[in-house]
This record gives C-alpha cells, sequence and structure tokens, in this order.
C-alpha cells in the first residue's frame, strides 16, 4: 500500500508538461455528478484553451442508445487538489452534435439570464450555504448515530465539539480546505443542529460564478467522502420526525440594494418573489414538502413570508441590513439538492427582469 500511495502522490511536474484534466458534468438525474480524465500537453489558464469532449450519454440517460455522443464545453476551471501541481478540475456543460444544449443542461439558460444587460448592470452576488448529511455506507443512517437507533434529541449538536456530538469532522476539514486549494470561494462551515449533518457556505461570488463554484465544492465533497467510505447525501429530509432537514439557502444582493437606498429596493424584491412563490417552488429541489413544514426553522411551503432576523420565514433580512437601510436578503427555501444554476439565475430573473402584471 506504500507504494500505492507513492503512485497516488506522484508529482507529474518533475517528468513532464503533460497535465491531467478531468472533466465534470451534471448526469441525467440533474443531481449525480461525473466526470473523467484528459490528458492535455500542458498546462492552461482558461477554459477557452480546453478543447471540447464527448461521452455516452446513453449510460447517463442524456441520450438514445442509436446516437450516444454528447458534447462537453469546458466553463470554468480549478486547481485539482487530489492530483496537485497543475492538473485542473473542469465544470462543463452538455450539447447535443449539433450544438443545442440538451435537457438536462440548466446552464445554458443560467448564462442566458446573467448575461442580460440588465442583470450584469446590477452585479448579483451569491452567497450558497450548503447543508448535508453524512451517511453511513452500509446502512445509509447518519454519521455517529446508533446502528438501528436515534442519538439524543437535537440540541447539542449545532456547532459542538466532542466526541459524542461532532461526527465527520475530518471529511469536512479535509473539504474546507481542498476548495480553498481549488480556488473556490469557500467562506466558512459548520456542524448543524442534526447529529451528523453540516454545511459550507460559498460566495459572495458574482453570478454564475458561484454555481460553477458549487457545483465543484459539491464533486470535492463526492470525492473526499468515496476516499472516507461515507456517503454523502443531499436529501432535504434524510431522517423523518423531530429533526431538522437539510437547505442550501441563498443570500443575495443586487448593487442597488447595496447602496443608499437600498432596503426599499430589498422590499420590492420581496414583493416580487412572492407573487411567483408557486413557481420558485416548483424549481427548489426534489423532496423540500417534506422539509419546508413550517417547523424546524422553515416557513410552511404553502405560504410565503418574510421578516427580519426570523428564521422561520420564506425569506429572512438581516437585522442589520435593516438598521443600515442596505445589504441582502436570504431566500431559505432551496432545498439542499437544489440545482444552483436554476435557483440563482431564477431569483436573478424575477427581481431584476420580470414585469408583474
Amino acid at each position: 500500500m506504500s507504494l500505492l500511495s507513492d503512485l497516488i502522490n506522484l508529482n507529474l511536474s518533475d517528468f513532464t508538461e503533460k497535465i491531467i484534466a478531468e472533466y465534470i458534468w451534471i448526469g441525467g438525474t440533474g443531481m449525480e455528478l461525473r466526470s473523467k480524465a484528459k490528458t492535455l500537453p500542458g498546462p492552461v489558464t482558461d477554459p477557452s484553451q480546453l478543447p471540447k469532449w464527448n461521452y455516452d450519454g446513453s449510460s447517463t440517460n442524456q441520450a438514445a442508445g442509436e446516437d450516444s455522443e454528447v458534447i462537453l464545453y469546458p466553463q470554468a476551471i480549478y486547481k485539482d487538489p487530489f492530483r496537485k501541481g497543475q492538473n485542473i478540475l473542469v465544470m462543463c456543460d452538455c450539447y447535443t452534435s449539433t450544438g443545442e444544449p440538451i435537457p438536462s443542461n440548466k446552464r445554458y439558460n443560467a448564462a442566458k439570464i446573467f448575461s442580460h444587460p440588465d442583470v450584469v448592470a446590477e452585479e448579483p452576488w451569491y452567497g450558497i450555504e450548503q447543508e448535508y448529511t453524512l451517511l453511513q455506507k452500509d446502512i445509509r443512517w447518519p454519521l455517529g448515530w446508533p446502528l438501528g437507533g436515534f442519538p439524543g434529541p437535537q440540541g447539542p449538536y449545532y456547532c459542538s465539539v466532542g466526541a459524542d456530538k461532532s461526527f465527520g469532522r475530518d471529511i469536512v476539514d479535509s473539504h474546507y480546505k481542498a476548495c480553498l486549494y481549488a480556488g473556490i470561494n469557500i467562506s466558512g462551515i459548520n456542524g448543524e443542529v442534526m447529529p451528523g449533518q453540516w454545511e459550507f457556505q460559498v460566495g459572495p461570488a458574482v453570478g454564475i460564478t458561484v454555481a460553477d463554484q458549487l457545483w465543484i465544492a459539491r464533486y470535492i465533497l463526492e470525492r473526499i467522502t468515496e476516499i472516507a467510505g461515507v456517503v454523502l447525501s443531499l436529501d432535504p429530509k434524510p431522517i423523518q420526525g423531530d429533526w431538522n432537514g437539510a437547505g442550501a439557502h441563498t443570500n443575495y444582493s443586487t448593487k442597488s440594494m447595496r447602496g443608499n437606498g437600498g432596503y426599499d429596493i430589498i422590499k420590492r424584491a420581496i414583493e416580487k418573489l412572492s407573487l411567483r412563490h408557486k413557481e420558485h417552488i416548483s424549481c427548489y429541489g426534489e423532496g423540500n414538502e417534506s422539509r419546508l413544514s413550517g417547523r424546524h426553522e422553515t416557513a410552511d411551503i404553502n405560504n410565503f413570508s418574510w421578516g427580519v432576523a426570523d428564521r422561520g420565514v420564506s425569506i429572512r433580512v438581516g437585522r442589520e441590513t435593516k438598521k443600515d437601510g442596505k445589504g441582502y436578503f436570504e431566500d431559505r427555501r432551496p432545498a439542499s439538492n437544489m440545482d444552483p444554476y436554476i435557483v440563482t439565475s431564477m431569483i436573478a430573473e424575477t427581481t431584476l427582469l420580470w414585469k408583474s402584471s
């Protein structure tokens, strides 16, 4: 095994100019990540320098067997924390051989919204709080929970320390450092309310960048849990009963909201969001109805609400934002398994482009 470890940790730059690019894309369910590696003749600094590639879409439920070739378009690159050196991770989206985005390519439409002049002028900033649960591999039960049983009630676990309260810190801290190494603007981590559940935050980042970064952060977390022999769950309600669910709270501001008089702009944006509540909820993640119950720091899925410093509402405005008269707000509705391309672009579209009748 020591020889295997030595081979894994080989520094290729000592022997060759060639690098390895791990092409990453989203599979047919819209949630699972796929990847494969390609050797390149030398280092690259921009995705435009990378060749397009292809894969068998019939094996990912993204194409028919008789016309199965799906084309990968490189969109963003990050340093590879696993292979290190000049090797890279490449976030891609997917197209037919004729250049049409395939149905599961949600980045394409998001890019159109974020390139709209009215959106560009407002420089939308996002910060996404990704909650997730670590599961024991063979029994799919949260890490640290007794086999077939339950730990003590919620209360001691949030931001906790100690072997009887905090489970999986080595995985979480490894992920934190790997994301910083990769160039992801990960701004923090913390233990969540349910034991075995954690959160990391990506942002602030402008426009589509935050969605690219969140997908790559998810990929890195999947790889680390793979190494650790633990299963990553983005289920918004992995354990039924009196346990907190898992969300992906999305913090948002525009240039106007961040400037003087921004609080009035925030309130107008929230009004627009209230008028499209059902449309947003339908795109905010699978199984979200089990999480948005009106309990466990959530609002009821059927009712839109907002408030200052209130975590039981759909949209939370920070007390400091109200005090300063400018700032940002938090959409607490997205589920942990939401697609950040959809959620971030939809918030921008509703608040900046949509005209209420």
